[in-house]
């Protein structure tokens, strides 16, 4: 994707979630680390935008959630959760770059539970490239991939990459 295709797909997926939400809810975004926090943001603005009212954007830190968490490091790095406002009988849309196994969203499903109890959960994904692992599916998703195995699918923005794009790679 370029980077007018992830925007295109970062506005449709506003779209969605202000038809979906916005007459029934208050609602909050959600971006899980890393990426996820950037999604989150720009859609934010495109949905206040449109509803010319503030949207509230929190981030979620998954990483002691993690069901890899001795696979990945010895010493993990652990970022900030910043979540400054109440969530429980909140509808709330957690936003990642790449859905694949559904490992990541079960670790911000757990996470959110630490923090109260929501009145519903959604999720919104800029890549939805299937071989799911756990029964997790996204509600609002920029573009489906069919990804082979041993490819990778690579989400970089700005913010983070100094570049704006997905590439699909091969596993070294």
């Amino acid at each position: 994707m370029s980077a007018a295709e992830i925007d295109l797909a970062l506005a449709r997926i506003a779209a969605e979630i202000i038809e979906k939400l916005s007459p029934h809810d208050d609602f909050a975004l959600i971006g899980i680390r890393r990426r996820g926090v950037y999604l989150a943001e720009r859609i934010r603005a495109r949905i206040e935008a449109t509803l010319k009212r503030p949207i509230m954007c929190g981030i979620l830190d998954i990483t002691l959630y993690r069901d890899d968490l001795t696979a990945i490091a010895s010493h993990p790095m652990l970022r900030e959760t910043s979540i400054d406002f109440d969530i429980n009988n909140l509808s709330l849309v957690l936003v990642d770059d790449v859905l694949y196994t559904g490992r990541t969203v079960r670790a911000a499903l757990d996470g959110l539970v630490d923090l109260g109890r929501p009145k519903r959960v959604q999720l919104a994904v800029l890549i939805d490239r299937g071989h799911r692992e756990l029964p997790i599916q996204a509600d609002y998703v920029g573009k489906y991939v069919q990804v082979q195995e041993g490819e990778l699918v690579e989400v970089r923005l700005n913010e983070e990459d100094g570049e704006e794009r997905v590439i699909l790679t091969r596993k070294p």
